[in-house]
């Protein structure tokens, strides 16, 4: 997904030093942003300024980097500040937390897309790959971060080391990587999209349940269809809803925005409003959305049940 969220945030400096960063493990405390010796506590937690974000999100090509994006006359940011400190200060530095205040960094919000405060956004390898808004509790917050670490240790080098920092068990089998998974992030990374789909398939087509291929190959077939897509086409979609290829760019369009429940609604709209095979086209398209996330998503159990209620 982090190619087809490029669009939200512009951070394509940083992918001419993608190749290189990779191949080094270095600590992201060593190189994290100066601001977090001022900040009284794990190095990995940075409380962040608009001049010195770029320079802490450049670390989320060695391990994430979790963005609350609050404001002091929040409380609900403070609560989630909290949480999310105490969670990092026991990380070892697998991941980074990157605290903005909205108030002092207005534009890093309008980067974003902020429409609420807070909002947590998590970026690897220079780009937003997953976000929610509000305060969520303790546990489904912890929940959240394990599920972005296990997502992402394979493909980012700091994680395991702040985990042995941290004292997380590692086993081994979980160290070795699939060369045929590598080759194939390797060509999303490089932008041959379509080479990253013909490594995922030749997988899937000897190991039909191997998940990492399956969330690859979903992730693959969308970079590919949000690279070629102009957000304009939401408006152009809005008003045109008997055009089916409008409405399926446009929710493309709204992902890659991270505006993932509007997408969502609007296919499931389409559903309701279309017959036999475009109803089938509509569908198919909104259930391969669907896969590029966390099978728990909430947002995806709910737009399920909006299919379901359209469906039947």
């Amino acid at each position: 997904m982090s190619a087809a969220l490029s669009g939200a945030v512009d951070l394509g400096a940083l992918k001419a030093r993608a190749d290189a960063a990779r191949q080094s493990a270095a600590s992201p405390a060593a190189a994290a942003s100066p601001a977090a010796a001022d900040n009284g506590s794990a190095p990995w937690i940075v409380d962040v300024t608009e001049a010195s974000f770029q320079a802490v999100v450049e670390q989320s090509l060695q391990v994430p980097v979790v963005v609350l994006l609050g404001a002091s006359y929040s409380p609900e940011s403070q609560q989630l500040a909290a949480s999310l400190t105490r969670l990092a200060q026991s990380s070892g530095g697998s991941w980074i937390l990157a605290r903005v205040d909205l108030e002092q960094a207005p534009r890093i919000g309008q980067a974003f897309g902020v429409q609420s405060v807070p909002t947590t956004v998590a970026v690897a390898a220079g780009q937003p790959i997953d976000a929610f808004a509000g305060p969520i509790d303790d546990a489904e917050l912890s929940a959240w971060v394990a599920r972005l670490l296990d997502a992402l240790r394979d493909r980012l080098p700091g994680i395991r080391a702040g985990e042995a920092r941290a004292g997380v068990p590692v086993a081994e089998e979980d160290v070795v990587e699939d060369p045929r998974i590598v080759a194939a992030e390797e060509a999303f990374e490089r932008g041959d999209y379509a080479a990253a789909q013909g490594y995922y398939s030749e997988i899937l087509a000897s190991e039909p349940a191997n998940e990492l291929a399956k969330e690859g190959l979903a992730q693959a077939r969308f970079a590919e269809r949000a690279e070629s897509v102009d957000p304009a086409v939401i408006a152009k979609a809005d008003g045109a809803l008997d055009d089916i290829d409008a409405q399926l760019a446009a929710a493309d369009a709204q992902v890659a925005l991270q505006q993932v429940e509007e997408a969502f609604a609007r296919l499931v709209d389409a559903v309701r409003r279309v017959f036999g095979e475009d109803r089938d086209r509509v569908r198919q398209h909104l259930v391969g959305l669907f896969e590029l996330f966390p099978a728990d998503d909430p947002r995806v159990a709910a737009a399920r049940r909006n299919l379901a209620s359209a469906l039947y």
